[in-house]
């Protein structure tokens, strides 16, 4: 199965992909060929911190193309209609929670990230500003009226 990310997340992990590439990988070779230059590599502890960061931007690198290579970008949706990449409000029990459709890391402060195959996220698509949605959870069911979607 697909992972389904946002085209706002696309684009940010093709930027980061590219400054990745581009900047901070010549720059870390850089700093590579000037630690090899101060002599004895088995006491440089410059060299051995380079080559941690340089370790540590290849797995990134990896890391994102695998995601771009595995995801599908959300088809855009209407504004007043909940979608992946949407943020909802929604107020239950009195209470009122953030749900991030689809967003692994939410840039909402205190939003709850949902996968896009997550039964509220199921419940919640399609929905309109208003609207009151069940889910039907394994052990409950909860009642949902849709306040807010950004």
């Amino acid at each position: 199965m697909k992972a389904i990310i946002t085209p706002d997340e696309y684009k940010d992990l093709a930027v980061e992909l590219k400054e990745l590439i581009e900047i901070k990988r010549p720059a870390i070779i850089v700093r590579l060929q000037h630690a090899r230059s101060l002599g004895d590599l088995s006491e440089n502890s410059e060299y051995d911190a380079a080559r941690e960061d340089q370790a540590d931007l290849e797995n990134r690198i990896l890391e994102i193309e695998r995601i771009l290579q595995v995801s599908e970008v959300s088809e855009s949706h209407e504004k007043n209609i909940v979608g992946i990449g949407s943020y909802v409000t929604v107020e239950k029990n009195g209470k009122t929670e953030i749900f991030a459709i689809g967003h692994p890391n939410p840039k909402i402060k205190n939003a709850i990230p949902l996968l896009h195959d997550a039964p509220i996220t199921l419940a919640l698509l399609g929905k309109k500003l208003g609207d009151s949605v069940e889910v039907v959870l394994p052990n409950k069911k909860i009642t949902m009226i849709i306040k807010k979607i950004q």
